[in-house]
Formats: structure tokens, sequence, C-alpha cells
């Protein structure tokens, strides 16, 4: 059986988990940082990314980041902010993205967090449909040209 989950990115695994970025379409590209850059940021703001490589069973297959301490939340609310998230290519489309939500939810909620927040390009459907469809909401409020999204951690299970 195949199991998802999330690991420190380590010197072990540092080199496959910044190749991921390759893997993706030159469209998705325009939509996410690169991991590189990603951990770069997560290096230089350690108070407050919670960078971490998805893995398929001994497989990285891709790369999310929380902002635990996020200063944009509105009426102070308990909420982490969704930084970076991306699945490599060939394993996109197989249910693994929300497998992975479902464990930043568990998390969520072993922290005591009301709320989770993102943003996405609107170029295209996706990501906007994937989050849509897993019970964010559209907040209709606009960061950087990125649409932000908020998930209310009790409504899910």
């Amino acid at each position: 059986m195949n199991k998802i989950s999330l690991q420190l990115v380590t010197h072990d695994n540092f080199t496959a988990v910044t190749k991921l970025s390759d893997t993706l379409t030159d469209d998705q590209k325009k939509c996410v940082a690169t991991n590189v850059k990603s951990l770069a940021q997560a290096y230089l703001s350690p108070n407050d990314a919670w960078p971490r490589a998805i893995y398929l069973n001994d497989t990285p297959i891709g790369f999310i980041m929380l902002d635990l301490n996020p200063d944009d939340i509105p009426n102070n609310e308990k909420a982490y902010y969704l930084w970076r998230y991306m699945i490599a290519f060939d394993y996109q489309g197989k249910g693994y993205g929300k497998e992975v939500l479902d464990l930043i939810v568990n998390k969520c909620k072993e922290d005591q967090k009301d709320f989770l927040y993102t943003s996405c390009v609107m170029e295209n459907d996706m990501p906007y449909q994937f989050y849509l469809k897993y019970g964010f909401i559209d907040t209709g409020v606009l960061e950087e040209d990125e649409e932000v999204l908020k998930l209310d951690i009790s409504s899910k299970i």
C-alpha cells in the first residue's frame, strides 16, 4: 500500500527535492516558486517557515511549506498559511494532493488552528479548482495578483 508522509528536507534529500520543480509544465512553473527558492526563504525565516518534502513511500514526490506565523490573517484568527505546495508532474491527478492536505489539516488540528489560508494564481483552473473541491472558499481578496482562499479546519473530519 502506498503511504504519503511529510519529511524534513535534509542534506540527503535536498537535491532530489529541488529537482522536483523541473518536472512541472511551463504553465505550472509560473504559478509556484522553485523548491530551491522556497528552501532559501525557509532558511531566512526559520521561526515562520515549516518546509517538508512530500514522500510516497521512500520516494520524494513534492514539497510543501507552511507559514506558521502569518502576519496578514484577518481578525487575528488562529491560522496557518499554506505558503508553497507542489507535486511532481508524474504524481499529479492520483489523489496524493488531497492526502497531503489531509496531513496538513491534521497538523492544524493538533496545533489548535482554526483556519488554513492559501493563495493561487488565476491564470488557469488549477490549482484553484483543486482547492475549492477540497473545501477552501474564495475570500474575494486579491493579494499580489493571487486569489486568497480559506479553509475552515472544523469543516474537515
